[in-house]
């Protein structure tokens, strides 16, 4: 019988407590990395002005401990729990939503959710949490948090594109839709791209392309070719740092494939602004 690992809830609230804090005041060096390397870049006069301004922006917001943005986001939680792993003393849900609950309440960020799309009264605590589960094979419980600005999910788009719109389909699709996001999304943006799968599950892969390290190349040899052919012809748009025109418009384009129907070809693009906010942490007995 294999060994059952358990976590105490209590643990967990505590933890994403600190993972919504922290994202909210610590860019990752993965980050600020592609930050320096495209000011360093930077052509254009106005647009070097702003990346330095982003970096002066990051340096403030963690030696004073403070948001790197006033929009403190949605909290996006990923989940990989393994399949023997127990919960005890609550329930994993309610653990995460009390963790985001006190992290924003403690941190004093700002509550961003509505109880109800239509009639717009403010939950007051930034919850209920976005949540995405997958059950793996190690023993452990892996807790991804995302702090995802308004601002940047609202340029975001889906397709229903047919096979025939094929590769080349695909990238006009892309650079249509940061082409229509303009100075919205506070570029330089991060592109992530969903192709394949369902309309719901092409949303997710686009959301989860986001969490790769920015820097890394996929491991698959034609999709990090498609990353890059989309990135030289988004940036090619001359958008630029808060969309003021520059050489920079997208800091990286992450993608993530997967199988879908003969007669489907689903797309979607979920934009990230340049405050990349990403923590993860993982527990285990």
């Amino acid at each position: 019988m294999a060994t059952r690992t358990r976590i105490n809830s209590s643990e967990i609230v505590e933890k994403v407590s600190h993972l919504c804090r922290d994202a909210n005041f610590n860019l990752n060096d993965d980050v600020l990395d592609a930050l320096r390397d495209s000011y360093e870049a930077e052509g254009a006069p106005v647009a070097k002005e702003i990346f330095a301004e982003l970096l002066e922006n990051a340096k403030i917001a963690r030696e004073c401990q403070m948001p790197l943005c006033q929009d403190t986001g949605v909290a996006v939680i990923f989940i990989e729990i393994g399949e023997n792993v127990e919960i005890t003393g609550g329930h994993l849900y309610d653990a995460i939503n009390k963790g985001v609950r006190k992290g924003y309440e403690e941190g004093f960020l700002r509550k961003s959710m509505v109880a109800d799309p239509l009639k717009r009264v403010n939950t007051g605590d930034n919850t209920p949490a976005m949540i995405h589960t997958e059950i793996i094979p190690e023993n452990h419980l892996k807790i991804t948090f995302m702090a995802k600005g308004g601002g940047c999910e609202n340029m975001s788009r889906l397709a229903m594109l047919t096979p025939a719109d094929g590769r080349e389909g695909v990238i006009r699709f892309v650079v249509e839709t940061v082409k229509i996001a303009k100075a919205n999304p506070c570029p330089p943006i991060i592109a992530g791209v969903g192709i394949g799968g369902t309309f719901d599950h092409t949303a997710l892969l686009a959301k989860k392309a986001l969490l790769r390290p920015l820097g890394t190349k996929h491991t698959d040899p034609d999709t990090a070719e498609l990353e890059q052919e989309m990135l030289e012809r988004i940036n090619d748009l001359g958008i630029g740092a808060q969309g003021l025109g520059g050489w920079i418009t997208a800091l990286a384009v992450h993608v993530e494939r997967y199988p879908c129907h003969i007669a489907s070809l689903p797309v979607a693009v979920n934009i990230e602004c340049h405050a990349h906010r990403v923590k993860t942490v993982i527990l285990s007995a």
